[in-house]
């Protein structure tokens, strides 16, 4: 931009002392700045035609290539902005781009793919032995003095600029003094797990600071699911993760894969900087989506620091990137606080096998030895416990100390017990089951509930009852709730019969009784759901959908019966 300036100032000052129309004098502007530089040389003698003639050659020479120097700027900088401008498209017109695989009218604190956020750190933390925390309002005590604080963040040295105030402070006192226990079953599975993470976000060339993500999103769980059907330890939703190339069928989920999945986000993060050319809101982008951040960046007058945009975010991703310098603090200053590592049952070296055949996990127990808990532990992706390498090729992972027995026992693995592990009532119960994986799909021009029911191997019947519809009529736009394979909280059993069928009933089965006393609450402006529940003791949010028959979805003004149990 600088440079930009400076080529546009240049031009225009060798413009005023060019002549106008071709003609053979110089502008009156030149002129006068000729008779001052004459007058301050205190030069007598007159120019030359011939001489000025020259010299405006010269200049115009100059021009063009000034001229040349600012289109080819000009010219980059348009390309940086379409770029940045098909990206974020993309991003806001693919709801599949959002962090939580969902459009930014519909995210809010129940929906969250992170499992510690806001809502799981209260969760967590309520845990026997410990104390809920609401930390919007909460203000924790601490021996350490900001200054020490402060301090330790600055040796840090981080890549990625870590601020600090009182609201990063909380979150510094929360996993350092607060969380001490759950903090040291955290840092045992970092030990196991950031050497993986690390090299892949140096493959990358991203910052390796950002690993401290994972203790955010699933606290290094690699099997961790949310409310809203995000797995992994990278909380990845269905959509979003088919996007950036993890594979999900009966058989395998990558979300689970640590380290695909650890690829995967880092693409992810990459795509969010590219953006939005700062790491801070990259990282927020991962917990609420880069609609969300984009349009805070428009309501904040285009600033474009994370503190900035702070009061137009998501209320649940206000905490994320101060959660973020908390977990990063904690794990690199864990012993200061007296965290110890937990120990944690996990093999320090691991073999990697390419299996092209269908293999079960019993197999290579019962004939390697590997114990069944450590081929689970250290491939979480199989959900069955079976590689379906017929399909395309797979990769197992065992404890090394197990390598020679799997060597010497290979040909013979794939053919034991094969009848009764690969037995095909099976496996075609598993391929045409589904996986109950839950899908916002958003209706398209020209679908209708037959196309879209066979789409996902489910029928119609099912989706008219998880979306509580009381006709075949849908709108363009309209998102539906669909669970692959039929295995949704309201698939009809095997028993079920045709009027049941054709019963809309809500998606969860209601615990309140119909007839139950409530109080009407009017919803206000940031309401949701969740929100709502916290101030009525003992009713939840899916309660309070039950009982008046309603989606997540809540607008200002709107009347809800808040049951009374």
């Amino acid at each position: 931009m600088k440079t930009l300036r400076y080529c546009t100032v240049l031009v225009a000052a060798a413009l005023a002392v060019l002549p106008v129309d071709g003609e053979d004098r110089v502008s009156d502007t030149g002129r006068k700045s000729a008779d001052n530089v004459e007058n301050a040389a205190r030069t007598p003698r007159k120019k030359a035609k011939a001489e000025l003639l020259k010299e405006n050659i010269s200049l115009r020479s100059e021009i063009d290539s000034l001229k040349a120097e600012l289109a080819r700027i000009r010219q980059e900088m348009d390309e940086m902005d379409s770029l940045s401008l098909e990206i974020m498209d993309i991003y806001d017109e693919n709801e599949d781009k959002s962090a939580a695989g969902l459009n930014p009218e519909d995210y809010n604190a129940e929906v969250s793919d992170s499992l510690l956020n806001i809502w799981y750190l209260q969760q967590k933390v309520s845990e026997p032995g410990n104390i809920e925390y609401d930390m919007d309002t909460v203000k924790f005590a601490s021996d350490v003095p900001d200054s020490v604080y402060i301090e330790r963040i600055k040796a840090m040295n981080s890549f990625i600029d870590l601020p600090y105030n009182n609201i990063v402070r909380n979150y510094i006192v929360l996993y350092s003094e607060k969380m001490n226990e759950r903090m040291s079953q955290i840092l045992g599975l970092c030990s196991y797990y950031m050497p993986i993470i690390e090299e892949i976000f140096d493959e990358h060339d991203i910052p390796l600071e950002l690993k401290a993500m994972a203790v955010i999103e699933s606290a290094m769980n690699p099997s961790a699911v949310s409310r809203a059907g995000a797995k992994g330890m990278w909380q990845f939703m269905y959509s979003t993760a088919r996007i950036y190339g993890l594979g999900i069928d009966s058989f395998v989920d990558e979300r689970l894969d640590p380290v695909r999945a650890a690829h995967a986000a880092a693409e992810y993060l990459k795509d969010s900087y590219n953006i939005f050319g700062d790491w801070n809101l990259a990282i927020a982008s991962y917990n609420c989506g880069a609609g969300n951040v984009n349009r805070a960046i428009r309501r904040s007058g285009g600033k474009r620091a994370f503190w900035d945009i702070y009061p137009y975010l998501p209320r649940e991703t206000r905490g994320y990137v101060p959660a973020f310098v908390g977990a990063l603090y904690t794990m690199t200053y864990y012993k200061e606080h007296g965290i110890v590592p937990k120990a944690m049952e996990m093999p320090v070296h691991v073999d990697t096998f390419r299996i092209n055949k269908m293999l079960h996990f019993k197999q290579v127990s019962e004939l390697a030895g590997v114990p069944l808990a450590d081929l689970k532990n250290l491939n979480p992706q199989y959900k069955h416990d079976i590689i379906p390498g017929n399909e395309k090729e797979y990769i197992l992972r065992i404890p090394y100390n197990y390598t020679n027995a799997f060597i010497d026992c290979e040909d013979s693995l794939y053919s034991y017990k094969a009848s009764e592990y690969f037995n095909p009532v099976v496996l075609k119960k598993i391929k045409d089951g589904g996986d109950g994986e839950r899908i916002v799909h958003r209706v398209r021009s020209g679908e209708v509930l037959g196309k879209i029911a066979i789409r996902y191997h489910v029928t119609v019947s099912q989706i008219k009852r998880w979306n509580n519809l009381r006709s075949d009529n849908i709108r363009i736009g309209q998102r539906l709730v669909i669970y692959r394979g039929g295995k949704g909280p309201s698939a009809s059993s095997a028993g079920s019969t045709v009027k049941k069928e054709q019963t809309p009933n809500p998606p969860h089965k209601s615990t309140v009784p119909k007839d139950a006393d409530y109080t009407v609450y009017t919803v206000k402006a940031g309401d949701s759901l969740y929100l709502i529940a916290k101030n009525y003791p003992g009713v939840s949010a899916q309660n309070i959908m039950d009982f008046n028959g309603i989606s997540s979805k809540i607008k200002p003004g709107m009347k809800i019966r808040i049951p009374k149990l």
